[in-house]
């Protein structure tokens, strides 16, 4: 099983995330739906660092918004290939399987249940 370290590394070089995104991601992706505070305290950043992070991550694909300031991520072994999907096309890159990917979305499955099914 590929450790949360390796996955986030993987977040930035495969579907090149910033670090401060894969980091958002795995976050609400292990732990479940957040507001940005809840982000920022988890993560010692500030509130807007936070904010728009998280916003970004939208617009990758990777989470939906609940509301203005509360995020939740779907299902990643959708998110993982859909934000690299989207970086494929913004850097004019042909989309083919890549198996890293598609790891990451496998291997984030099981904390992403466990989150959601207290």
């Amino acid at each position: 099983m590929l450790s949360l370290d390796r996955i986030e590394k993987d977040l930035v070089d495969q579907v090149r995330l910033s670090p401060l995104e894969a980091k958002v991601f795995l976050l609400v992706t292990t732990k479940g739906k957040m507001d940005a505070k809840q982000i920022a305290t988890n993560l010692d950043i500030s509130y807007d660092e936070s904010i728009n992070t998280a916003k970004k991550l939208v617009e990758r694909g990777g989470f939906i918004d609940i509301s203005q300031t509360v995020f939740e991520a779907m299902h990643p072994r959708f998110t993982a290939v859909n934000m690299y999907r989207k970086m494929c096309q913004k850097e004019n890159i042909e989309f083919k399987k890549n198996l890293v990917v598609d790891n990451i979305g496998v291997a984030l499955e099981i904390y992403y249940e466990r989150a959601r099914t207290k």
